[in-house]
């Protein structure tokens, strides 16, 4: 006989298993750990527990985890996990399994989104148990659809201030329910409600309070996300950009006792924040977002003591011996001993007739999965022929009726890694055009059609989309540097042998020693990341630099 609570409170682990003593066992180390914040619930085959989650469906129950075993006589637990997938999509699932069944554990994670596969026995639960278990609740918890009495905005779909607030919040993992004036009876409602109308768009407060029309920096104030240091007058490390060079060098610092401060314009994870799945990255065989990555990264990073400033764009840097001056764009500025910039890439834009008159009227540069949840059975496009386009359009097809990928390349595989190819062919409503580039976009108030030709024989197809997601590629994010440190003609900063070809030291370079590895044209600052000349574009090779950067930073500062 399965358990069911009543509650309403708290979300739902249900764990499952047709050994009795087992499922006990399971469900009491659960409750010891999570009974505060999760009801665990019960069910003694896979049957009953399939008739449990469409139960619980029909009263409207969260759903945070299945932890389901794989010997099942009825139903196994990967033909359980994939029954109940449709019903709660987005609920971690795991299986629970013997040393003789890994194998399928690990099929499992192609054929049902399998989220991580615990191995028995389990104990001691703080170590076998728990921390797999938190750490895939805690990313629940950050992607789960807002409450109803949570932050709202209200605004129109087709605002170009809508979106980016939107975006804003989305990639600053701030979970909102979006209320649209256009589409919602809702929004009308509320809107109808109120004393005075305020300007749009507006974001509302569990409290009861609203901003009209706020900027992200007085939206990050009004969320309590830091925007201003506090401590010390000068730091030890200055980091510029939260993107996953930065973040591992903050993390890397921090820990190793540096006074450390990161700079980021925007929201932590860069580019790579904006990735639907990345599933190559190593240790998640079932892909991470980069979002998640973020998260993760920037937790690690403040659990040890640094700081990381949102919204906080930087202007310029200077040099005052003894310490390194960074110039936000608030007229503020931040002193440390020793600057590492990771500031990245900025997103290319296609100078083509419309796109920048409709842009975040239906055309994004990057792609959200709060952008996918926005288009739910509508037709949009994805420009680029890249991972982070391949991975944008398997994202909005799990939303979209159709979804054209748009490639210049003469084919997919070109830059795309093989594992993306095959799971675009796979999916039935991504259409590729391969050799295709935009003419133009159509509409007035929002984007309703996107004019592509073809290379060969310029023959021109118009398609209707009510949404174009550009990706195809970026520029080094470094204007803020220039004549303050050595750029290629491109932008990207040289740091180390790029900066001695002849063998020289480089111009104004005030020490008898050569610069370090990472280091730049001037002593004490040094570079990594995307941002970097010759650096390898991929998010574990940022990670391994700006970590690597720390070995620099630290011997720079021993000699000064």
């Amino acid at each position: 006989m399965s358990t069911m609570s009543t509650s309403t409170e708290r979300p739902i682990i249900v764990v499952v298993d047709d050994n009795l003593d087992v499922v006990e066992a399971v469900a009491r180390d659960m409750r010891t750990e999570y009974g505060d914040r999760y009801r665990i619930v019960t069910a003694p085959g896979g049957r009953e527990a399939l008739d449990m989650a469409n139960q619980l469906l029909q009263r409207g129950e969260e759903v945070a985890m299945f932890l389901v075993d794989q010997r099942m006589p009825d139903v196994t637990g990967i033909e359980l996990l994939a029954a109940v997938k449709p019903i709660y999509p987005d609920a971690r699932r795991v299986l629970l399994t013997g040393f003789a069944d890994t194998a399928v554990a690990i099929e499992g994670i192609n054929e049902v989104g399998l989220h991580h596969y615990l191995v028995k026995p389990w104990h001691p639960p703080e170590e076998k148990l728990y921390p797999a278990v938190t750490d895939l609740l805690d990313d629940w918890r950050a992607t789960r659809p807002p409450p109803r009495e949570g932050l709202r905005v209200l605004g129109h779909r087709w605002s170009r201030q809508t979106s980016e607030l939107k975006e804003f919040l989305t990639l600053n993992q701030l979970p909102y329910l979006f209320l649209d004036l256009d589409r919602d009876s809702e929004a009308v409602a509320l809107l109808s409600s109120l004393d005075e109308e305020p300007p749009l768009p507006a974001v509302f407060f569990p409290d009861g309070t609203w901003m009209g029309r706020p900027t992200p920096r007085q939206l990050a104030e009004r969320v309590e996300r830091k925007v201003a240091i506090r401590g010390a007058a000068v730091h030890d490390l200055a980091i510029i950009g939260a993107g996953p060079a930065g973040l591992a060098a903050a993390v890397y610092g921090a820990s190793e006792g540096l006074d450390t401060v990161v700079v980021e314009r925007w929201a932590p994870g860069g580019q790579a924040g904006t990735t639907s799945l990345i599933k190559n990255y190593l240790g998640f065989p079932h892909g991470v977002s980069g979002a998640d990555l973020a998260r993760r990264a920037g937790d690690q990073a403040e659990q040890f003591g640094a700081q990381i400033l949102t919204t906080a764009e930087a202007a310029g840097i200077r040099v005052e011996e003894p310490v390194r001056i960074i110039t936000l764009a608030d007229g503020n500025e931040l002193a440390a001993r020793a600057l590492l910039i990771t500031s990245g890439m900025t997103v290319k834009t296609i100078d083509a007739p419309g796109l920048q008159r409709l842009e975040g009227k239906g055309v994004f540069y990057g792609a959200t999965v709060t952008d996918a949840k926005d288009y739910a059975d509508g037709y949009v496009a994805v420009v680029g022929g890249a991972n982070s386009a391949g991975q944008a359009a398997i994202k909005l097809a799990g939303h979209a009726a159709s979804v054209t990928l748009i490639v210049r390349a003469d084919d997919l595989g070109a830059k795309m890694s093989r594992y993306l190819v095959d799971q675009i062919e796979a999916t039935p409503n991504i259409e590729v055009l391969t050799g295709c580039e935009i003419v133009d976009v159509e509409g007035e108030e929002h984007l309703t059609h996107v004019n592509v030709r073809r290379r060969d024989t310029d023959e021109v197809s118009r398609f209707e989309v009510s949404g174009i997601f550009v990706l195809i590629g970026a520029v080094p994010h470094s204007e803020f540097l220039r004549g303050v440190v050595a750029l290629t003609p491109e932008g990207f900063v040289l740091t180390g042998p790029d900066l001695m070809p002849d063998g020289k030291l480089p111009e104004g370079w005030s020490l008898r020693r050569h610069p370090y590895f990472l280091e730049t044209s001037v002593p004490g600052v040094f570079a990594a990341g995307d941002v970097r000349h010759g650096s390898v574009r991929r998010v574990a090779a940022a990670v391994g630099a700006g970590s690597a950067a720390l070995t620099f930073i630290h011997e720079y500062l021993s000699t000064t």
